[in-house]
């Protein structure tokens, strides 16, 4: 008799709790609503916001980096025709891992969050 294959186990469907914890952690990060649904802004700027489906998440995505997730893993990054003209993508939150969300919510933030200014040097009198 063959083994079966063993594999990560799955946790299930990512929680908005969680992605609300997640976009939550990055500085400055803060709830809002965008289109009436739960959103995630940095100084008023969006990053991330819960899709009317309920299901999905909308977020900020370089489109280099759209292209390569949703070619690797279709069933959890997709785009509508809505969204093919913007830097956005949607995921399946059915089927999205815990570490790819916090990785691409974090790299969402990057891409709006103002640049940090450097420290001032203490000029002396």
């Amino acid at each position: 008799m063959a083994k079966p294959t063993t594999r990560p186990p799955r946790t299930g469907p990512i929680a908005f709790q969680m992605v609300r914890k997640l976009a939550l952690a990055l500085p400055g990060a803060e709830e809002s609503t965008s289109y009436g649904t739960p959103a995630f802004k940095v100084r008023g700027r969006l990053f991330a916001r819960l899709h009317q489906d309920g299901e999905s998440l909308v977020v900020r995505i370089d489109r280099r980096e759209r292209v390569m997730r949703m070619q690797a893993d279709p069933a959890t990054y997709f785009i509508t025709d809505h969204y093919l003209n913007y830097p956005w993508i949607l995921v399946r939150l059915a089927s999205v891992a815990r570490d790819d969300l916090g990785e691409l919510l974090k790299d969402a933030w990057q891409l709006v969050a103002p640049p940090r200014s450097p420290p001032r040097r203490k000029t002396r009198r």
